[in-house]
């Protein structure tokens, strides 16, 4: 059994009451404060070991990962910090099985993704793993209602509970009142939390974000920030997530810092 020390700052204590969203809809525009606390986990839910990875660039190898060693553990959120270029995205897609590493091994609940054949981790992206993409990727002629339901679908989750779970999901992002509003009538902070809402509908256990307040102000920042720790702390899911953003690293339970495809220690 191992513990974790969380460096926690401005969420919500362990068995406190969930952040109330503002009437007109929007979350909390920070976590509310809490002190350090310590998450007590057995296995960890994700391990790489010596990953690495490189592309072909005009004749020769391009190495973009070189030698990445790290462990997600349940109820974590763990940031990749780095510039462009650093390998941050390219290890958060062999993280989600989205692509395979030259060389190495991540195991994810127990299972070799590095040694699964493609459908194999298809189905895992599908039922176990939620994506958030710095674009959104919302359908937009859907509203923020019937883009979560497509999440439910492709996931197979039985339609006796959607309906439920859809109106959970808004709600916890703070759009239970603009669940019915297509993405153009939406704001790009509230695209974003229906993005969220979208990647967490079938439950995942861990939630990838590749730069998810890149194109937003500090202060939407901090919303989807305070999304992502209620979000920790009512589903349990763990989140890994890419950013070059300093504001925003103090509410992170870990840092890896990435320089030329590798970690870098302080």
């Amino acid at each position: 059994m191992k513990w974790f020390a969380r460096k926690r700052i401005g969420s919500a204590p362990s068995g406190g009451s969930a952040a109330e969203p503002a009437e007109n809809g929007e979350p909390p525009e920070s976590p509310p404060p809490a002190g350090p606390s310590l998450v007590q986990t057995a296995e960890p839910i994700l391990t790489a070991t010596g990953v690495e990875r490189h592309f072909p660039a005009g004749g020769q190898e391009l190495q973009v990962l070189k030698g990445i060693d790290m462990q997600l553990y349940p109820g974590q959120l763990v940031m990749l910090k780095g510039r462009s270029g650093s390998g941050k995205t390219t290890l958060l897609n062999l993280i989600g099985g989205l692509d395979q590493p030259n060389k190495g091994e991540i195991v994810f609940r127990g299972r070799p993704f590095h040694e699964l054949s493609d459908w194999e981790r298809t189905e895992a992206r599908r039922k176990e793993i939620g994506f958030i993409f710095q674009s959104y990727a919302l359908l937009p002629l859907l509203s923020a209602w019937e883009n979560v339901e497509l999440s439910l679908r492709m996931s197979g989750t039985p339609h006796s509970q959607w309906k439920s779970r859809i109106a959970h999901c808004l709600e916890l992002v703070g759009l239970g009142k603009r669940m019915h509003h297509r993405p153009f009538e939406l704001s790009g902070g509230e695209q974003q939390r229906v993005a969220i809402a979208k990647a967490i509908a079938h439950r995942p256990s861990l939630l990838l974000a590749d730069e998810p307040t890149a194109e937003l102000d500090s202060q939407m920042g901090a919303q989807v920030m305070a999304v992502f720790r209620e979000i920790i702390r009512t589903e349990e899911v763990t989140i890994c997530m890419t950013t070059h953003d300093p504001t925003i690293l103090e509410v992170a339970d870990h840092v890896y810092e990435m320089v030329d495809g590798k970690f870098v220690t302080a």
